[in-house]
C-alpha cells in the first residue's frame, strides 16, 4: 500500500497509474465521472485559478459534489489555508466560523450564500500552506477549529488501509458531510489512496436511492444513517464491507448486518488525529485494533490517552490554552474512557462528560442510564442532566404521555438507591440539541437549562 505525503503525491501518483479509471462519480461531473487524470487536472487548474485570485484563506461551504472536491484539493494545491463548513449549519453560523478562522475567499454552490459571506470577510493568513481546519462536532464543549494538514489526513487513509484495505476495483459511497473528518476522511481519501472509485453521494434527499444507483460494494457510514438504510432495505446486494465510525452503534444493528451477509467494521477516532485511530477487524465489532502509527494508554480513571505523532492536530485555531488541555508532550486526552483486552485492543465505554457525580460522591453514567429510561418510557427524545445537584429528566415536548411518564419513572426509580432517582421532568419545547451524527450535545443542554434560554 503506498503511503502519500500528501494531496499532491496523491493525485499525481494515482494519475500516473490509474489514468482513465474512474476516480469520482457525482451527478455533477461531466459525464457523472471523473477519472484520476481528469481529477489531477481540475485540481491543478482550480489551484491556478486561486493562486491568480490572491487570497490566502479559502473557506469551502461543502456540498459533497465533485467541484467542491477539486475546489479543496486546488486550494491545498495552491498553498492556502483550507477551511472546510458544513454547508447545513445556519447561514448566521457559517459567516461567525469564516471570520473565525481567518477565510478571505469563500467558495459555496449556493452563489446567494457566497455573496452573503464575503460581505463580512475574515483578514486572510499568513503561512498557511497546508492547513486544513475542521470544526469539532461539539458534543460536550463548544466546537473548535481543529489544524490538520493534508499530510496528517493522508497519514489516517493509510493507516486506516493498512488494517481495513479497499480494492480497486471496488466503489465507496460516500453519503457523509466532507466537512466532518471521518467522512472526509473514510468517505473520500480512503478510496482514493487504494485506487478505488469513490461515488459522491447526492445528498440527504437521496438517501433512499443512492445504494440503487451507484451499486456500492464499500460503505462508510454513521450509526443513524446506516441504521436508516437497514430498516428500509435500501442496501444493494453489491455491497460487502461497512464502515461504522463517529457513534456508538447498537449491538442488534451490527447482528443485522452480518446476517445479510456483510462484513462491518467499528472505527474509533477524532478530529484531533485526523480522524481513526483504531479499527476492529476481528469478530467482535468493539475490539478495536491499533492502526500501525497509532499507541494508547489507559490512565488510572479510565480516560483513552492517544499517541498519534502522524496524524495528530498541529492544535486547536489560534487557542493554544484550549491546545494544551487536551495535547500535553504529544499525547491526547481523549475525554472518552476505555480500556485495553488482553489482546492489546481497544474498547471504548464512553465519555467523562457523561458522567453525572451526585452531591453524595456517586456517579450515573448517562448513556446507560438513559438507555434505561428510553426502555421504560419508550422515548428516545430524552436526555438526563443534573438539576440543584440531583438526576432530572429533559423530555422532548409530546414525545410521551405524561401520566404514563410518571408511572414508568416510578417503576424506573424503583431500581435505584434514592440520590440516583430522577428528582424533576423538565419539558423541552423542541427537539433536543444533536450533532450532526446524532450525538447529544449534553454541554448545550446544560448550559440551556442553567441559564433558561431553551
Amino acid at each position: 500500500m503506498l503511503r502519500f505525503t500528501g494531496f499532491a503525491h496523491l493525485l499525481r501518483t494515482m494519475a500516473a497509474l490509474r489514468g482513465d479509471r474512474p476516480a469520482l462519480a457525482s451527478a455533477d461531473a461531466p459525464e457523472g465521472c471523473l477519472s484520476f487524470a481528469q481529477l489531477l487536472r481540475a485540481a491543478e487548474q482550480a489551484a491556478e485559478r486561486l493562486r491568480a485570485d490572491g487570497g490566502t484563506c479559502l473557506a469551502v461551504v461543502c456540498d459533497g459534489s465533485a467541484a467542491c472536491v477539486t475546489e479543496i484539493f486546488g486550494s491545498v494545491l495552491a498553498g492556502m489555508q483550507t477551511v472546510l463548513l458544513d454547508g447545513m449549519l445556519p447561514d448566521e453560523t457559517l459567516a461567525l466560523l469564516v471570520r473565525a478562522s481567518d477565510a478571505d475567499r469563500i467558495w459555496c454552490a449556493d452563489e446567494e450564500l457566497a455573496q452573503a459571506l464575503r460581505a463580512a470577510p475574515g483578514t486572510g493568513v499568513t503561512e498557511g500552506a497546508g492547513r486544513i481546519l475542521f470544526f469539532t462536532s461539539g458534543t460536550t464543549a463548544q466546537a473548535r477549529a481543529v489544524v490538520l494538514t493534508d499530510g496528517s489526513l493522508m497519514a489516517s487513509a493509510w493507516n486506516g488501509s493498512m488494517k481495513l484495505p479497499v480494492r480497486p476495483e471496488d466503489t465507496v459511497l460516500c453519503m457523509l458531510p466532507l466537512a466532518h473528518v471521518f467522512g472526509f476522511v473514510c468517505g473520500l481519501l480512503w478510496g482514493l489512496c487504494c485506487g478505488a472509485c469513490v461515488a459522491l453521494g447526492r445528498g440527504a434527499r437521496y438517501y433512499a436511492q443512492d445504494c440503487a444507483f451507484f451499486r456500492p460494494t464499500v460503505l462508510p457510514a454513521v450509526p443513524l444513517l446506516f441504521g436508516f438504510l437497514m430498516k428500509q432495505k435500501l442496501l444493494n446486494p453489491e455491497l460487502r464491507l461497512v464502515l461504522i465510525g463517529a457513534g456508538d452503534c447498537p449491538s442488534a444493528l451490527l447482528d443485522g448486518a452480518r446476517a445479510a451477509g456483510l462484513s462491518v467494521s467499528f472505527g474509533y477516532g477524532l478530529t484531533e488525529t485526523s480522524s481513526g485511530v483504531a479499527l476492529s477487524t476481528s469478530g467482535d465489532p468493539y475490539a478495536m485494533e491499533l492502526c500501525p502509527d497509532d499507541t494508547a494508554e489507559i490512565a488510572p480513571d479510565g480516560e483513552v490517552l492517544l499517541r498519534a505523532p502522524t496524524c495528530m492536530m498541529q492544535g486547536y485555531y489560534k487557542d493554544p490554552a484550549a491546545t494544551q488541555a487536551v495535547l500535553q508532550n504529544g499525547v491526547l486526552h481523549t475525554g472518552d474512557l476505555g480500556f485495553l483486552d488482553g489482546a492489546g485492543r481497544l474498547h471504548i465505554t464512553g465519555r467523562k462528560k457523561d458522567v453525572l457525580v451526585l452531591a453524595d460522591g456517586s456517579k450515573i453514567f448517562c448513556p446507560e442510564y438513559e438507555a434505561k429510561l428510553s426502555a421504560a418510557l419508550q422515548t428516545a427524545s430524552l436526555a438526563v442532566v443534573l438539576s440543584g445537584g440531583k438526576p432530572a429528566l429533559v423530555l422532548e415536548a409530546d414525545s410521551a404521555d405524561e401520566t404514563r411518564v410518571h408511572a414508568a419513572l416510578a417503576a424506573f426509580n424503583a431500581q435505584y438507591p434514592r440520590g440516583q432517582q430522577i428528582a424533576a421532568v423538565i419539558p423541552y419545547p423542541k427537539k433536543l440539541p444533536r450533532t450532526a451524527t446524532g450525538k447529544l450535545r449534553r454541554w448545550q443542554l446544560q448550559e440551556e437549562l442553567n441559564h433558561g434560554t431553551r
